[in-house]
């Protein structure tokens, strides 16, 4: 199934490319102001000082069925990638300008390590999003679709922010089995370093809403990462704990 779902993601982001020219130039929203009093873990003041400027940049924008965007957001830094799997479509080549050089630095550090990672897909529309989402609730029924399919206005890769990795191994398809590939572990061990989180881990549906998907990967910057990785945290339990509500 999730096969399908990255072959058809490839077919409908060629479409709706005939109509990606222009960015946005919104701003993109940030979260609250950290808190003087955390839950959690401390931040050391080199952390806490790096998460401020990240949050400024609106690298911790959350995103999900609690926290929509609206149809209008389209980020206004948007990069190409190099590392991209070469016979997806090309709207999904894009990430926000920081995050697509960490990107292609991250999958240069595997290549050089003796794996191959590109992404499938990272930014995608609302619209793109939308015709997916209608897809499966027509294949698939509403509750399959409301656990695997983000509903428009819900997905991370609105953001900029988000790609979807995966591997030779496993015929460059979007599968949970890419977790226990040696791409996958070594994505799952070293992502961090350069400013990503495995943003949907294992047995955390609870808490983020989604199944596990080893596969896709959340830029938050490099401090917020080491320290949501090093602490087995989600995003949703990182912003909870260390920024004041909204």
């Amino acid at each position: 199934m999730k096969a399908r779902i990255s072959l058809l993601i490839g077919l409908m982001a060629l479409a709706i490319f005939l109509g990606f020219i222009i960015f946005s130039t919104q701003e993109a929203p940030v979260a609250a102001e950290l808190t003087e009093e955390a839950a959690g873990p401390e931040l050391t003041p080199e952390e806490r000082a790096a998460v401020m400027v990240d949050n400024e940049k609106g690298l911790f924008i959350l995103v999900d069925k609690e926290h929509p965007i609206t149809k209008e957001y389209i980020p206004g830094d948007l990069s190409p990638i190099a590392h991209f799997a070469k016979d997806r479509t090309p709207e999904g080549r894009f990430m926000r300008t920081e995050a697509a050089v960490a990107f292609d630095t991250m999958c240069d550090a595997a290549t050089a390590a003796g794996y191959e990672i590109v992404t499938t897909t990272a930014y995608r529309s609302y619209d793109f999003q939308a015709s997916l989402y209608s897809y499966y609730v027509n294949l698939e029924g509403q509750e399959w679709a409301d656990i695997n399919i983000a509903q428009p206005g819900t997905s991370e890769h609105q953001t900029g922010l988000a790609a979807d990795c995966s591997s030779p191994s496993v015929a460059y398809e979007l599968v949970v089995e890419f977790g226990d590939t040696p791409e996958g572990i070594w994505l799952r061990d070293h992502a961090h370093s350069y400013g990503f989180i495995i943003r949907y881990p294992k047995d955390r549906q609870d808490i983020t809403g989604f199944t596990y998907e080893p596969w896709h990967i959340r830029y938050v910057g490099v401090a917020a990462a080491a320290f949501i990785h090093n602490n087995d945290l989600t995003l949703e339990e990182f912003l909870q704990d260390y920024f004041t509500k909204q």
